[in-house]
């Protein structure tokens, strides 16, 4: 038995970002591209690009920066507002998490 917790962040009454937005971002940081990181977790391109837009517009600030090219210096990456923003989110799970974790032990103790 275990207790599992889905959390968002809201933005506008309307914008929700959760662990699977993260992961995401976590994923463009790492891999610099889009395109490969919506392959991996099986999402459209396009659901993605609006997704993020409209994201960026209700927090107000830039998540990604897109830079046009093949080579290594094209792609999209994390802003510095974006890896802050994905850093404090991390950590507000992770709280959550211990929070949760101790309150169902106390709740439900192990025999």
């Amino acid at each position: 038995m275990e207790a599992r917790l889905k959390a968002w962040v809201v933005f506008d009454g309307r914008v929700k970002f959760g662990d699977g937005r993260a992961e995401l971002l976590d994923l463009v940081g790492e891999l610099g591209s889009l395109k490969k990181a919506v392959a991996k977790i099986g999402m459209s391109y396009r659901n993605a690009w609006g997704y993020l837009r409209e994201l960026e517009e209700a927090a107000g600030f830039k998540l990604v920066e897109r830079r046009p090219g093949g080579g290594p210096d094209g792609g999209t990456q994390l802003t510095a507002k974006g890896r802050q923003f994905l850093a404090r989110y991390r950590r507000f799970r992770q709280e959550l998490d211990q929070i949760v974790q101790q309150s169902f032990g106390r709740s439900f103790p192990r025999r």
